[in-house]
């Protein structure tokens, strides 16, 4: 048996990050805002015994034409956390991460929120910080323009040392709850935070109690230099967009490589790169079920993803020549990069670049059972992850065939858990409880 496991979470982007997923045969046209399908979704990962679902989320229709935004069933969703914890009433064990942007929020509603997912689900919260990519959700928050990159993640780190300490703000032990003596919490167990910084001027303390995680678990996902460093400062999971086993071992090396002169140990810290998985009974079914998928793609969407990740317009260039060098923007720089990198390692057109975009062009294991276990058990081995943030070709069939013929191949190796390990996110993942700062033997 292999002595390290895979953490498996499930992305969902709001069920599939794939445009042309809602058109696959089979597949939930509607399922983006029908309760009953995301229960069965959750209820299938928790039976697959998946550590979390992970919703990702967006504050504005994606910036591309409304020709191309017609098509796609990525751009609109349930708030997270408003469905989160109506999914929490319905498993017990599996994992409920909510992305959260520290751009357009305060610190001490995110802090109130999942402190507040953490009790409901009985310790299984955990939030996505993110820094919000999408220049157009400025617009709708009263600005006119998008924060700066640099701006946007200084910002951010201050935001985590407030929501954390908001959370720190109550004693495991302040709710006494006497009834004889009529004391319900212990007022010299509760700490105000009472911080002044150059972002934020917060009192504190939470109207919640401290959460049973003592914090939710902290993911983030930028790869930019300036999202690496805030990873190795304050993240526990990583979700990452890496193409290549080389660049997984890139990334997982440097940010655990930054972790232990800021006191922190790497095995606190989880790599999750997002992998797009396609099962069949031969690998060749299988690249003729994603070959099929990515037909359902039309190109209006696809020369749109195209824009959004190069951050400029791309329906000016000509469709059949390379990629015109691209300046950089106020947008995600690892999209553009990354982009770019595979238009050059390729020699991809335009045209075939923004196919492959308008789909998804990420880290994709498209094969059988045996070879997808066998691709994983490389990345595990080899340092180039922990595990992975599965994306879902199209749901339910690309979900059910995951579960049902992936993960049995992962456990029959020894790579995967056959039962929880304990009943909170962070004990399925193998993260300690945090210590508070004001009540350290909490």
């Amino acid at each position: 048996m292999s002595q390290r496991q895979l953490k498996l979470g499930a992305f969902m982007r709001p069920v599939s990050i794939h445009t042309g997923a809602w058109r696959y045969p089979g597949a939930f046209p509607d399922a983006n805002f029908s309760f009953g399908h995301y229960k069965r979704f959750i209820q299938t990962l928790e039976r697959g015994r998946f550590d979390a679902f992970f919703m990702a989320d967006h504050l504005a229709l994606l910036n591309m034409p409304i020709e191309a935004l017609k098509r796609s069933h990525t751009v609109s969703s349930f708030d997270p956390l408003t469905l989160l914890p109506a999914l929490a009433a319905v498993t017990e064990h599996i994992g409920l991460i909510a992305t959260a942007s520290t751009t357009y929020n305060e610190p001490y509603h995110i802090a109130r929120k999942f402190a507040s997912l953490d009790h409901i689900s009985g310790g299984r919260a955990g939030w996505n910080l993110v820094t919000t990519s999408n220049p157009d959700a400025a617009l709708n928050f009263g600005q006119d323009e998008h924060m700066a990159h640099g701006e946007r993640y200084q910002r951010a780190r201050e935001f985590y040392e407030v929501v954390t300490g908001l959370w720190d703000g109550w004693a495991d032990d302040a709710l006494i709850r006497d009834v004889e003596s009529g004391i319900f919490f212990d007022p010299d167990r509760v700490k105000p935070l009472n911080h002044v910084g150059p972002e934020f001027k917060v009192r504190g303390p939470l109207n919640v109690a401290r959460p049973i995680q003592g914090w939710p678990v902290v993911v983030q996902a930028g790869a930019s230099e300036a999202g690496r460093q805030i990873a190795a400062e304050t993240a526990e999971a990583v979700f990452a967009g890496v193409a290549t086993l080389a660049e997984g071992q890139q990334l997982y090396a440097d940010i655990k490589g930054r972790m232990p002169a800021l006191g922190r140990d790497p095995e606190h810290l989880k790599l999750l790169p997002g992998c797009f998985v396609v099962v069949g009974d031969t690998v060749e079914e299988a690249r003729a079920k994603r070959a099929h998928l990515d037909s359902l793609v039309h190109y209006d969407s696809a020369i749109a993803s195209l824009s959004i990740a190069l951050g400029t317009d791309a329906s000016t260039f000509d469709p059949d020549g390379p990629l015109p060098p691209i300046p950089e923007t106020n947008a995600s720089k690892t999209g553009r990069e990354r982009a770019i990198a595979l238009a050059e390692r390729e020699g991809l057109t335009v045209r075939q670049l923004a196919q492959r975009l308008g789909g998804y062009a990420g880290l994709a294991m498209v094969g059988t059972p045996h070879t997808i276990a066998d691709e994983m058990e490389a990345w595990l081995e080899g340092r180039g992850a922990d595990g992975f943030n599965i994306m879902f070709p199209w749901l339910p069939g690309g979900l059910d065939d995951f579960v049902d013929r992936v993960v049995p191949e992962l456990q029959r190796r020894g790579l995967f858990r056959r039962e929880y390990e304990g009943r909170t996110l962070r004990e399925n993942l193998g993260l300690p409880r945090p210590p508070s700062r004001f009540f350290p033997e909490s």
